[in-house]
């Protein structure tokens, strides 16, 4: 079996077990009797988690794939059993508190996962960035399989039945985590003096200040958006539809991403995927009775995910060269996905029940009108 394809299978379950859980895990969590601030504080907790783990783990993958090659690929199989064990946990607990503990925990010890296989896909790509995507969009395929098939399944099943669900998929992970390519070992060299140099740059700080905001402005979507349109009268199975209408143009623009990148800068991406988000958040907000506003929205989905993560993970593979690889995807989830993710998450629970859902998502896009002002500010890739 060719590297591309073990990776591109990772890829698919990996995203097939995180689609069920973005799109449903709130609806099951609201099932089982929680408030909004309970459920946006649950949800918190892995990207509370986020904030420091992966860049733990990336560090010890920097440190460790010196002398033993396989230490990145150990890593990785480990996070897929701490997943599998955390949602079997979570099938015997009754409270918020106990659920949210046991979601940190569980976090804790899975979050290097993906920023590792980040820098193990452009490591065995050896810099051909435009190739990421065919391998990438295979993720959004098992996230569209996930969140159709567990949203057909949860309109006539009880939400309780998702973490079931969750724990098989789960399951399938941890298969084909077995199979992830180890990738070149990273050469010994100064690295830590060379990582403090590059985090001192000023357009490296605005580039993860620019990630966190995008990540941020999200936050409201990833944790109501199937709750708000449930409100609104729409089946799990259209929530579904809706939500695999935006992982279906995400798809298109991973095909298209090798053209993308030939003619764009990685800046003028990244500048393009934040005015998308500006766009899209209020739309969804008051427009949530007129379908074609949500397609319409979910659309640029391609855009403030979609090309917004094609177009950091290349530019984290330049600006942390070598030795520096992991560490430099492992910040970016831990700044973007982890310390991002949670703040949007809190926001989003904070004014979701203080200023009301339309406003929520106005909160989202002044995130990213500040994600844009960073990039137009100071990024250059």
């Amino acid at each position: 079996m060719s590297i591309a394809v073990r990776l591109a299978a990772y890829y698919f379950a990996f995203f097939a077990h995180a689609g069920a859980f973005m799109a449903y895990f709130s609806l099951y969590l609201a099932g089982r009797g929680l408030a909004a601030g309970e459920i946006a504080y649950a949800v918190a907790m892995p990207q509370l988690a986020r904030i420091v783990a992966p860049t733990l783990w990336g560090w010890l993958a920097d440190a460790w794939g010196v002398r033993y090659p396989g230490a990145r690929g150990a890593i990785v199989v480990f996070s897929a059993f701490a997943v599998l064990a955390g949602f079997v946990a979570i099938f015997f607990q009754d409270h918020a508190a106990a659920i949210a503990l046991t979601l940190l925990l569980m976090s804790l010890f899975s979050a290097g996962a993906a920023p590792l296989v980040e820098a193990i896909t452009f490591s065995v790509l050896e810099g051909r960035s435009g190739e990421y995507g065919p391998i990438r969009l295979w993720g959004s395929i098992g996230f569209i399989f996930a969140v159709l098939g567990a949203g057909a399944w949860l309109d006539s099943h009880d939400a309780s039945t998702l973490i079931v669900i969750a724990i098989v998929l789960a399951a399938a992970v941890c298969m084909v985590s077995l199979a992830v390519p180890v990738g070149p070992a990273p050469q010994r060299q100064h690295g830590d003096e060379r990582l403090g140099a590059v985090l001192r740059r000023p357009a490296v700080l605005a580039f993860f200040g620019a990630c966190f905001c995008m990540t941020a402005a999200h936050g409201t979507m990833y944790v109501f958006y199937s709750i708000y349109l449930e409100q609104a009268g729409y089946s799990k199975t259209l929530i579904g539809m809706l939500w695999t209408l935006g992982v279906l143009a995400e798809i298109l623009l991973f095909l298209r991403l090798p053209q993308l990148l030939r003619h764009f800068s990685l800046r003028v991406v990244l500048l393009a995927s934040f005015v998308c988000a500006v766009v899209r958040f209020p739309a969804i907000g008051w427009g949530v009775d007129a379908l074609w506003v949500l397609a319409a929205a979910q659309l640029l989905h391609a855009a403030t995910f979609g090309a917004f993560h094609a177009g950091c993970v290349a530019a984290v593979h330049r600006l942390f060269p070598g030795p520096l690889a992991a560490r430099g995807q492992a910040l970016y989830s831990s700044i973007a996905y982890g310390l991002g993710g949670a703040t949007g998450s809190l926001v989003a629970g904070a004014t979701w029940e203080s200023l009301g859902a339309s406003a929520s998502f106005v909160v989202s896009a002044l995130f990213g009108s500040l994600g844009a002002l960073l990039v137009a500010w100071k990024v250059r890739v």
